[in-house]
């Protein structure tokens, strides 16, 4: 959900944005009937692995000419913090209806999808920092090792921020030829193998790993294994999201394709869709789809498709403007 883009717009990136929140939403809408299963775990376990990194590297990649000018600045506070704080509410209201937790607002302990956001904006401000420094990718990666060695508490996202920081550093690093060498025939004739193999070893090790592992918001102690161990995984993860990172570039259509327009405004399904998903939870939906196995699964799967389809249309953009895209007060922007 890059908040910038490149003065002429690639629909080769707009292709990668639409996939990208496709599966990102295919995945929060899996996790509601993936317990007890075993192929859509595996298929669940190889999605997260590739599809928060990719965004966040894209986030890094359109962040490149982020300096933080003052108009920059105003429009990191519209397009992502004043977004936080309404959408916040909205999932802590949906979670005390739905699932009937206290109403609490803690603004600084981001609910549910809300995590992005807080994180986008921090990433974002450190932008000009990592072009400061000589080896920033280097830098990133030991800062987001060490993290998962400490104990931290979830105020501001912190652990998040902090664990997927190399793959938004390294969109900083990243240019066009790199993606160049990704849209070739070569990396797409590898690009196929390397998914199913990952798709093949997650169908063994399931209903393994832990998810904590790739949504990264907890340290070694709370995963249980020694800080060897934990390095030695991190890194391997490291290894293995990166592979599967560039083997779904690779397969991302080139050309301009009948979704490319829907992927200049992810940021609309994006906020949009967990709320359904609750929405859906509170009508006693995903039972019954789990109940009908592979069926209800395929189901489930295309309404999401549908969904973010619609969600991305022209006419719920303008809807939800005012709150993805809300604009400050007169009186708070300067002459």
């Amino acid at each position: 959900m890059p908040l910038s883009t490149p003065d002429q717009r690639d629909p080769f990136f707009d292709n990668a944005k639409f996939l990208l929140i496709v599966l990102v939403a295919l995945g929060h809408s899996w996790e509601q009937i993936v317990v007890g299963t075993h192929a859509l775990r595996a298929v669940h376990t190889v999605v997260y692995a590739f599809h928060m990194p990719a965004f966040i590297l894209l986030c890094g990649y359109f962040s490149q000419r982020f300096t933080a000018s003052p108009d920059q600045i105003r429009r990191l506070i519209e397009g992502v913090a004043i977004p936080y704080l309404i959408f916040e509410t909205a999932y802590t209201a949906a979670n005390s209806v739905v699932r009937g937790e206290p109403f609490e607002l803690t603004p600084t302990t981001p609910t549910y999808l809300c995590w992005f956001l807080i994180a986008l904006f921090l990433w974002r401000l450190s932008a000009p920092l990592w072009r400061a420094i000589r080896y920033p990718l280097a830098t990133a990666t030991l800062i987001s090792l060490t993290a998962g060695l400490t104990t931290m508490s979830y105020d501001l996202a912190l652990p998040r921020v902090l664990m997927f920081l190399p793959w938004f550093v390294l969109g900083l690093c990243l240019r066009p030829q790199h993606f160049d060498l990704l849209r070739t025939e070569t990396a797409r004739r590898c690009a196929v193998p390397a998914l199913v193999l990952a798709g093949a070893g997650a169908y063994l090790l399931a209903p393994g790993p832990d998810d904590h592992w790739l949504s990264m918001d907890v340290g070694y102690s709370e995963l249980g294994v020694s800080w060897q161990q934990y390095l030695a995984l991190r890194i391997a993860l490291f290894a293995l999201g990166a592979v599967l990172v560039a083997a779904f570039f690779a397969c991302v259509p080139r050309g301009r394709t009948p979704f490319t327009a829907l992927g200049a405004a992810t940021m609309y399904p994006y906020l949009l869709h967990g709320l359904l998903i609750r929405a859906g939870e509170a009508a006693g939906l995903y039972p019954g789809l789990k109940s009908l196995g592979l069926a209800g699964q395929l189901v489930l799967s295309a309404a999401v498709v549908v969904l973010v389809v619609l969600l991305s249309t022209p006419p719920v953009r303008r809807l939800f403007r005012p709150l993805v895209e809300p604009r400050l007060p007169r009186l708070a922007v300067p002459r």
